[in-house]
């Protein structure tokens, strides 16, 4: 029997409900024709449309909290970049609402505090920490997240308290939920999410098992900067926040985004950076081998960046690469960073860039990719998959209002005549070297 439910809905306590219920054998009439415990509370989340609950059931409620902490635990682990210690030590009001007139540009912004060589003025640690100086950086879905966590917790506690996230234990808990607590939270919410997948008839929305093991906390950062050095415009979701935060935190001396140490999320972001670099080198060459032609303004300045590019075999990187990754980074003018989505490859010179990247960036803002720019290169590939990107917006047109059926006939006609362009101006390696 549900005594808690019951006792809420009759505004009596559980001793009497306990009592009643021995007196009139509702145990054995409760167990033959059990039923639901359904919460007054409006069912407005929808999946394809449809309300996902018919109701919240009492039983579940508590499950249902805790994943709802977990998933927002994960947005703000995997979209701001910060250490899983940082996450644990925000509070509820870290994130306030924007000035209207603040000199931020209406950004909102995370305040954390870091223990890292807090001291005192005798050297002793800190345990409580300090604010750090410089603040984090929030997209819209984080402060979704946060605002979430915020309702879970009292004003000034710390988002991911366990005393308030443990809230079937009957035991004081201070501090906030440890790492390898989240980790099987993490775990569980995966579960779930499978289970609800395969509950609404969407087996295509499971998530796979993770080949690496255990999804733990630390991995969110490395694949967020893979994310922003690998998918510049439109590739995943939030691509367009990604590719601001490449922005964001390239201005490594603004007080835009924070980060800290030699390890800090620049770091990884190098890292994952270089990477991506020596695979865009590596495809060049393995594509002129190939017997294909080379056009673009930046074309001789590539394929000899491409020549002197090592080649990565692994993915296993050591921290002291950090340091070689920004280094190789440094390089204007022979670094080459793939564009998927404008189909070419951008030889990367800060004063030749249209995309205008902010001083002293060592990326270009592949989001913001314009024709006419003297860093763009293309080989007999990109022009192909240009032809192809055409056809795909004929179709589209075909099946679409007027205007809309216009419009992408033109950007059809644009793409095929940049495919064209290289056609007649595209050389074999040999001619430019």
């Amino acid at each position: 029997m549900a005594t808690t439910y019951i006792a809420a809905l009759t505004g009596s306590n559980r001793g009497q409900v306990s009592r009643f219920v021995k007196q009139h054998g509702l145990a054995e009439i409760a167990a033959a024709r059990p039923g639901p415990c359904p919460l007054r509370v409006p069912i407005t989340g929808k999946v394809n449309g449809k309300p996902w609950r018919e109701h919240v059931d009492f039983n579940e409620a508590a499950e249902l909290m805790r994943h709802l902490g977990t998933a927002a635990t994960i947005i703000v682990l995997y979209l701001t970049g910060m250490r899983p210690q940082e996450v644990q030590g925000l509070r509820s009001g870290c994130c306030p609402d924007p000035e209207p007139a603040a000199g931020s540009e209406g950004r909102h912004l995370i305040h954390s505090r870091h223990y890292k060589n807090v001291t005192d003025d005798d050297g002793n640690h800190i345990s409580a920490g300090e604010v750090r100086q410089v603040p984090w950086v929030a997209i819209t879905p984080v402060v979704h997240a946060i605002r979430v966590l915020e309702r879970m917790v009292p004003d000034g506690e710390l988002l991911l308290s366990t005393a308030h996230h443990e809230f079937r234990s009957r035991h004081g808990h201070a501090g906030a939920l440890r790492q390898d607590t989240l980790t099987l939270r993490i775990e569980s919410f995966v579960n779930w999410a499978n289970r609800e997948a395969e509950t609404q008839g969407l087996p295509g929305e499971t998530i796979p098992d993770d080949p690496h093991g255990a999804i733990r906390l630390s991995r969110f950062r490395r694949s967020l900067a893979w994310h922003i050095a690998r998918r510049p415009g439109g590739l995943i979701a939030l691509a367009i926040q990604y590719g601001h935060m490449r922005t964001v935190l390239d201005a490594r001396t603004s007080s835009g985004y924070g980060a800290r140490g030699r390890q800090g999320i620049h770091a990884i972001l190098d890292v994952e950076t270089a990477l991506a670099t020596a695979d865009t080198a590596a495809r060049l060459r393995d594509r002129v081998t190939a017997g294909e032609n080379v056009s673009g303004p930046a074309a001789r300045r590539a394929l000899t960046a491409a020549a002197h590019t090592p080649r990565f075999e692994g993915r296993s990187v050591p921290r002291t690469f950090a340091r070689k990754a920004s280094t190789f980074l440094a390089r204007d003018g022979i670094v080459l960073y793939d564009n998927p989505d404008a189909f070419l490859i951008c030889a990367f010179m800060q004063d030749n860039a249209l995309c205008e990247p902010e001083p002293g960036a060592t990326a270009p803002r592949q989001y913001d990719c314009r024709p006419g720019c003297g860093n763009t290169v293309r080989t007999d590939t990109h022009a192909r998959q240009l032809r192809e990107r055409a056809d795909e917006l004929d179709q589209l047109a075909a099946h679409s209002p007027g205007p809309v059926s216009k419009r992408l006939r033109a950007n059809a006609n644009r793409l095929r005549e940049t495919a064209g362009t290289h056609n007649t101006t595209a050389q074999p390696a040999e001619a430019l070297t």
